[in-house]
């Protein structure tokens, strides 16, 4: 229990804070912090509908936490999320808008493996880099960043243009390729199951299954990976290529649970907040879960605080940004959960 304690104690404090940071921000533009943070709960959890949004927004979250999670069990630094969520869209929206007839579940299947390979694909890129020419994955992601996300804004305003469409962006997808909403008047799909599934898929492989612990000896020590006669250059490309699998499923499951075409600077950073989830879900499952809800919270309530008050959305950002900042800071254990000494 000492040791739960003591894992959960940097978040907790980190999130402590955040919302500290946070009300200093609202009491400086005029507003009352507590009646500020009471809006942005409900508008994030108050009730079914505010709860969908939050879910709605926690899906990519999970994805591109995970990506982040994956390549750093690995030893890997993977800031590219966010432009694989962008390849993974636009492979999934070719995939979208063609094969008409298809079977729906054959027609999901496909374009949400296109996005998955987009991904992976984009990610494959900085492992090659990295175990053939030793490039930095941190450097490699960032300028990979700023290439993705030009070219599928080339693509939404070019090749894939809705024919006669007055603004960038691509056709809708078929209706056999949109995830199901299983609830009336609710905008949430089962991206989200999705989700919950490559949770567990991940706790799984990096707890149980021998790959898993391979890629984690590669991760805390590579010199005595190689001593143990393990592969470093096919595990870390390995690690590359599904990270960036994770990112671009990010990208489907957003067009095709929520936008349904691809336009232009579509994405909202899900890719780069997706490291701050890992972070203050110390890349486990269930932390990352809870972190993912967290910032989705604060993302739909933001709205809403916005709507209601003189505060600004950016004060969202100012929260996420305390929340990272504390995270990297090396915090003190707490006297009381040391064991005592005789």
């Amino acid at each position: 229990m000492k040791q739960g304690l003591q894992k959960m104690q940097r978040p907790f404090l980190s999130v402590l804070f955040a919302l500290i940071v946070g009300a200093a921000v609202i009491v400086l533009v005029g507003e009352n912090c507590i009646s500020a943070y009471s809006i942005l709960f409900q508008g994030a959890f108050g009730g079914p509908m505010q709860l969908g949004e939050t879910l709605i927004k926690t899906t990519p979250l999970i994805f591109t936490a995970l990506s982040y999670s994956f390549a750093f069990r690995c030893g890997l630094i993977n800031i590219g999320a966010e432009g694989q969520l962008y390849i993974g869209a636009l492979c999934s929206t070719w995939a979208g808008i063609h094969f008409q007839g298809m079977p729906a579940a054959l027609h999901v299947a496909l374009a949400l493996l296109c996005g998955f390979l987009g991904g992976a694909l984009w990610g494959g890129i900085v492992g090659f880099l990295r175990v053939r020419y030793g490039a930095s994955e941190i450097i490699t992601t960032v300028m990979l960043n700023y290439v993705a996300v030009l070219f599928v804004n080339y693509c939404a305003g070019g090749p894939l243009r809705e024919p006669g469409g007055a603004y960038p962006q691509s056709a809708q997808v078929y209706e056999s390729v949109r995830l199901i909403r299983p609830f009336e008047g609710s905008r949430l799909h089962i991206g989200l199951l999705i989700a919950l599934c490559a949770l567990a898929v991940y706790g799984i492989f990096f707890r149980w299954l021998p790959a898993g612990y391979e890629m984690r000896l590669v991760g805390q020590n590579q010199d005595a990976a190689r001593y143990a006669g393990m592969n470093v250059k096919r595990d870390l490309m390995v690690a590359m290529l599904l990270s960036g699998g994770l990112g671009g499923l990010a990208g489907s499951i957003e067009l095709l649970g929520v936008q349904f075409r691809l336009m232009q600077d579509f994405s909202s950073g899900y890719g780069f907040d997706g490291i701050a989830v890992a972070l203050l879900g110390g890349n486990h499952p269930v932390g990352i879960l809870l972190a993912a809800i967290l910032f989705g919270g604060l993302r739909s309530g933001g709205n809403m605080l916005q709507m209601m008050t003189h505060v600004p959305l950016a004060m969202i950002n100012v929260i996420q940004a305390a929340i990272i900042l504390s995270m990297l800071v090396r915090l003190p254990k707490y006297p009381v959960l040391r064991k005592r000494r005789v």
